[in-house]
């Protein structure tokens, strides 16, 4: 058995998630039966992550194992991207260690959150529209604020299963694009589920002159979802990529 990381992009729109669930279609689920039917053998796909109901990826890795030593990545690639749905496009798969792991061997995930204040047709579905100018400053002063934090807990979806709400930020900034678009761009080892978009909430607090730097880290020290801001919503988020180390890479002779 091989193992291969496959880069994929897809539209979040049409999808509970990237997870399996019991309650709708996944992009795993999509992926997992078009592998399954292409190779023609049951396979598993492990992904990096796993975005929410809506959210976009222009960069998900997801890891399989796959035991056919006549393995034509090209070829395959080609015809998964024959064979899925249009909002779900195969970008790249490269063998790796066997030992690589798409979640767990991941050092980086950033994700990109955008924000328009026009009304805009061919925007509307996958940016968040806003009704007032944000205060990119203010916005930014609080960015640096994040950096300076472990636990996140007040921007985690309660009752998680997971074993800490702890992560490092390693970076996290609002550019203005032009007069009416704005991205937030926030990159970290790991992130909580609903974590960036709790975070862009509370930051649009900010935004409009509702919360200062002490109001902020007060809300990061309480460690309580509820006192942080309502959450963006989920169509104007993406996940924009995720980092490795090279040595999980196999280089092919």
């Amino acid at each position: 058995m091989k193992r291969f990381f496959i880069t994929l992009s897809y539209n979040g729109k049409n999808y509970v998630g990237w997870q399996i669930q019991p309650n709708g279609v996944s992009v795993q689920q999509v992926l997992q039966d078009a592998l399954s039917t292409v190779l023609r053998e049951p396979v598993e796909v492990v992904g990096a992550g796993r975005t929410d109901a809506g959210v976009h990826a222009r960069k998900m890795v997801a890891h399989v194992d796959f035991s056919d030593e006549r393995f034509d990545s090209m070829r395959l690639v080609k015809n998964l991207n024959s064979f899925l749905p249009h909002d779900i496009s195969i970008r790249e798969i490269r063998e790796v260690s066997p030992d690589a792991h798409a979640r767990f061997s991941a050092i980086s995930r950033t994700y990109k959150y955008y924000l328009t204040t026009e009304k805009n047709p061919f925007l509307y579905d996958l940016t968040y529209r806003v009704f007032f100018q944000p205060d990119i400053d203010t916005m930014n002063a609080l960015c640096e604020v994040l950096k300076g934090y472990e636990d996140f807990t007040s921007f985690s979806r309660l009752h998680s299963d997971v074993k800490t709400n702890n992560c490092r930020i390693s970076e996290a900034y609002w550019e203005q694009e032009d007069t009416t678009r704005f991205t937030f761009t926030i990159t970290a080892d790991r992130f909580l589920r609903n974590m960036v978009r709790a975070i862009v909430g509370t930051l649009l607090e900010a935004g409009r002159g509702k919360l200062d730097e002490r109001g902020f880290q007060r809300i990061i020290e309480a460690r309580n979802r509820q006192v942080a801001g309502d959450s963006a919503p989920g169509h104007a988020l993406f996940l924009h990529e995720v980092t490795y180390p090279e040595e999980v890479w196999v280089v092919v002779r």
